[in-house]
């Protein structure tokens, strides 16, 4: 029976590069080379990998036990995916996490494409399955509370949740497909389906929004980023560390100034300001927060612009990610384009204004009904260069910083 090193059993740092480096040894020499305190046997080197390549294999009749706070680092060989009840006609990875409705999820693999973020309490990576092209989930945090399967079964419930799985995208596209033949032409340069609406934490989505305005996308994610670390702490996959997104009432601690030292300049006031009015709502912010879903769309609209920093652009953006709102329609220069260009012609020219901003957004709704905000989003998405709707590079947040355009080229992402 041949044996492996479990996470759990860490063999002292120092003997690690040498068992690497004499694996092919003959035995005399291992021994004479490496005296650990525990040495192992010739036969257990000879039929142990290198550490890099340690896998998990626990024994066929014993179920292993992980302390709660040790993370698995699992291979291909010995990951467990796990389906979600969603095709890739109802969501592509690249056509819904990388397009302006979050930022805080990193790829943290290209083969295969991989996603990697923070549900709640879940840390979760998202892929396809190769032979189905079924998205599918790798939990990589279990709950020392409970047991494995009904860690997965909260964590594929609070992805359900997450990714909207209840809506019939591909259905929809039909219908925003007959109703406009803008929509058909990049509908089918996007491969006919998969750009999906979340409905985010409502928390997550608001902060997340509030770092967006006249920014660019590298400074905002990392402001979300920075954020996400005021957060329980959930583990690291990729080089990248992630964190459960904190609570109102822990972003209600953090100080401006701490902020602007971060990089937030102006924006510090707003985060700082928000988290203190929402801790001042009747029940708490995140309560009151959840509260706007059953609302109408223009009272959640003016509740939202009560908080510090939310202008109408930023309110829709968080009505249609995280409150339910389908039709609302986040107006950006994008999307002004498009509708100038294609659904109201008349107005082109002209400089986009807020009642004009309600103008397209009845258009739209005029269009494509009660999901608009759906059909807004692929026509939005239609709109970005090519190149950042392709994985191109995992970056780790401890890989070498290098310059790129991006980072310097202001970019407006809904909002």
């Amino acid at each position: 029976m041949s044996l492996r090193f479990s996470p759990t059993m860490r063999p002292p740092p120092p003997l690690l590069p040498r068992i690497a480096a004499s694996a092919s040894a003959t035995p005399p020499r291992r021994q004479r080379t490496v005296r650990p305190p525990m040495p192992p046997s010739p036969a257990l080197l000879s039929s142990t990998p290198p550490p890099a390549a340690f896998v998990e294999t626990p024994k066929p009749e014993t179920t292993q036990q992980h302390p709660p706070t040790a993370r698995r680092r699992l291979t291909l060989a010995d990951e467990e995916w796990h389906p979600l009840p969603l095709s890739l006609a109802e969501l592509s990875l690249p056509l819904t996490l990388p397009t302006g409705q979050t930022f805080l999820w990193r790829r943290t693999s290209l083969s295969p494409l991989r996603f990697t973020a923070a549900v709640g309490p879940h840390l979760v990576s998202l892929s396809h399955l190769p032979d189905d092209d079924r998205l599918a989930f790798l939990l990589h945090n279990d709950d020392p509370a409970s047991s494995p399967s009904s860690s997965v079964a909260a964590a594929r419930a609070a992805l359900c949740d997450y990714l909207n799985a209840a809506v019939p995208l591909a259905d929809l596209w039909v219908q925003f497909t007959a109703a406009d033949a803008r929509f058909a032409e990049v509908a089918a340069r996007l491969g006919g389906g998969g750009a999906r609406v979340l409905r985010q934490d409502p928390v997550e989505c608001l902060f997340q929004f509030l770092c967006s305005s006249n920014n660019n996308i590298a400074r905002i994610e990392k402001m979300v980023w920075t954020l996400a670390g005021y957060g329980e702490r959930l583990g690291e996959v990729g080089g990248f560390v992630f964190h459960r997104f904190p609570t109102v009432e822990r972003l209600a601690r953090v100080s401006e100034q701490e902020l602007r030292e971060a990089g937030f300049g102006y924006r510090a006031k707003y985060v700082v300001g928000t988290a203190k009015e929402l801790m001042a709502k009747p029940g708490g912010g995140a309560k009151w927060l959840a509260l706007l879903r059953d609302r109408e769309l223009l009272e959640v609209i003016e509740g939202l612009c009560t908080l510090p920093g939310v202008g109408p652009k930023v309110a829709a953006c968080i009505a249609l990610f995280s409150l339910d709102k389908n039709q609302a329609i986040p107006v950006d220069t994008h999307v002004w384009k498009v509708a100038t260009q294609y659904m109201l012609p008349e107005l082109a020219g002209k400089s986009l204004t807020p009642k004009l901003s309600i103008v397209v957004a009845d258009a739209f709704v005029a269009k494509f009904g009660e999901y608009a905000g759906w059909a807004q989003n692929v026509l939005f998405i239609g709109q970005l260069p090519a190149k950042k709707l392709v994985a191109t590079e995992v970056t780790s947040e401890t890989a070498k910083p290098t310059k790129r355009k991006r980072a310097t080229k202001m970019v407006e992402i809904q909002a």
